[in-house]
């Protein structure tokens, strides 16, 4: 059993970003990265011996409309649930903090779309569809 803590507070933009590299996502501009940790709704982060192992964040307007991102684990320690516990994190935060009628949305990659219908999330399709645009 790993002996990690959970922490309430962003990581810097640096490991953020070696992170998502390591867990399989896109890097970001480190001033985007500032700004966007900065600005976010509500972050949760895994520490192990003071190494980032994984983190998630919401971001969204603190009302209506709410975004899971960021859900990353390292790889060296994918497997061991780590994944849901940040989930769990972000659940209770919006649980104790997302107003009635909150709007909560998340884009989902496979497999992880398994992890995120465990807690309450379905597929918008047909009826809506996920859209985006990368600058």
């Amino acid at each position: 059993m790993l002996n990690y803590k959970i922490m309430y507070e962003a990581p810097t933009p640096e490991e953020y970003n070696v992170l998502r590299i390591n867990a399989g996502l896109s890097s970001k501009d480190i001033d985007a990265s500032r700004t966007g940790l900065q600005n976010s709704v509500f972050v949760v982060t895994l520490l192990l011996d003071e190494n980032l192992i994984g983190m998630g964040r919401i971001i969204g307007d603190g009302g209506c409309f709410y975004q899971i991102v960021d859900i990353a684990v390292h790889p060296a320690y994918q497997g061991n649930g780590l994944g849901k516990v940040i989930m769990m994190e972000i659940t209770k935060f919006l649980d104790k903090h997302a107003p009635a009628q909150s709007y909560v949305s998340l884009i989902a990659d496979s497999p992880a779309d398994n992890l995120y219908k465990q807690f309450g999330f379905d597929y918008t399709a047909p009826s809506s569809v996920g859209m985006y645009k990368k600058y």
